[in-house]
């Protein structure tokens, strides 16, 4: 064979060559497998709806004789290609049943296998009688398993190490049950107080003071008490008959109070105003005269309900130029009267 004889140039384009059309030659390959393998799916395809359609057109010509109307022959051949359909899907309902069947005997087969590799088995053969210290060995096995049993989960931890400080998922859980039933209990406490029924003094204040009491839960709230008093109030007084609750406000120790605050708000929080406290809503003497809010008392005296139009002419007037709204983060050291 001769052997190629020029530059170390040429020789290198000459192995590139080669590399580049053998590297052709696959590819082409490739394609044409490619290719026939298209050409044999199609032609599956093709005998799949062609056996379909002709098993139905000979069904149709067996079952015609003769001279048939058109109307019937439609009938007849919807009629066969509905109990095809349901052939074919009572198939591959069989189908999927077998396929599942053979799912679970597999589920099972494997955990047979598993159970037998995993049980340990301490019986004595038959024939074999049993000793004393076989029964013992059988009797400790039996113990053992027991406490296997209970300290699985706490397999791998030594005992006699203070673990307290390492996450626990038990632990973890008991807590979590402990703070959801100590949060329904307070929950439960909490709804029964604000069931809870009160009376509340307030005086009508149009210049001069027109004492009403009312009876309000403690979870009611600021808009639900001018209401109820709203009521009381139309009968006696004209200017009140078309006015309506958003046109009221509730001042409370020179404080006024939103509308959306709840007496239990006030009470729980033994909330202070500057004349005196806000978490009792009857009349007892007059604790501006002490001048300290550092007690914990409950005397004070009635709130006011005041229409907004008249707060808004005589604010500059006492004693609504002394009126402020309601800052729950404010602090009052001292009850003050001017």
């Amino acid at each position: 064979m001769a052997q190629y004889k020029g530059t170390m140039r040429e020789a290198g384009r000459a192995m590139y060559l080669i590399k580049k059309r053998a590297k052709e030659r696959e590819q082409m390959e490739v394609l044409k497998q490619r290719m026939a393998d298209e050409t044999i799916l199609k032609s599956k395809v093709d005998k799949k709806f062609s056996a379909h359609y002709d098993a139905l057109e000979v069904e149709l010509k067996s079952s015609n004789v003769g001279l048939v109307t058109l109307n019937d022959m439609k009938a007849r051949q919807e009629a066969l290609m509905r109990e095809r359909e349901i052939q074919l899907a009572r198939r591959e309902q069989l189908e999927a049943q077998r396929l599942q069947l053979e799912v679970l005997r597999d589920k099972e087969r494997k955990q047979e296998q598993k159970r037998q590799i995993c049980s340990l088995s301490f019986t004595l053969d038959e024939g074999d009688e049993p000793d004393e210290g076989d029964e013992h060995e059988a009797e400790a096995a039996g113990r053992w398993r027991k406490t296997a049993s209970k300290r699985k989960r706490n397999l791998g931890k030594d005992p006699d190490v203070d673990t307290s400080f390492l996450p626990d998922r038990e632990r973890e859980e008991e807590e979590d049950r402990l703070r959801e039933a100590l949060r329904r209990e307070w929950e439960a406490r909490r709804e029964e107080v604000k069931r809870e029924e009160i009376e509340v003094t307030f005086s009508y204040w149009d210049g001069s003071g027109h004492r009403r009491t009312v009876s309000m839960l403690k979870g009611s709230t600021v808009q639900q008490f001018l209401k109820k008093a709203l009521q009381g109030l139309r009968k006696d007084f004209c200017e009140l008959r078309a006015a309506g609750v958003e046109q009221l406000m509730y001042i409370k120790e020179d404080l006024i109070l939103p509308h959306y605050h709840t007496f239990y708000d006030f009470i729980v929080t033994k909330a202070r105003g500057k004349s005196g406290p806000l978490f009792s809503f009857d009349v007892h003497d007059d604790v501006r005269l002490r001048s300290d809010a550092s007690l914990e008392k409950d005397e004070s005296h009635a709130g006011k309900v005041v229409l907004r139009s008249w707060y808004e002419k005589n604010k500059h007037i006492f004693p609504a130029s002394r009126w402020e709204p309601y800052d729950p983060e404010k602090k009052w050291e001292k009850y003050t009267i001017c």
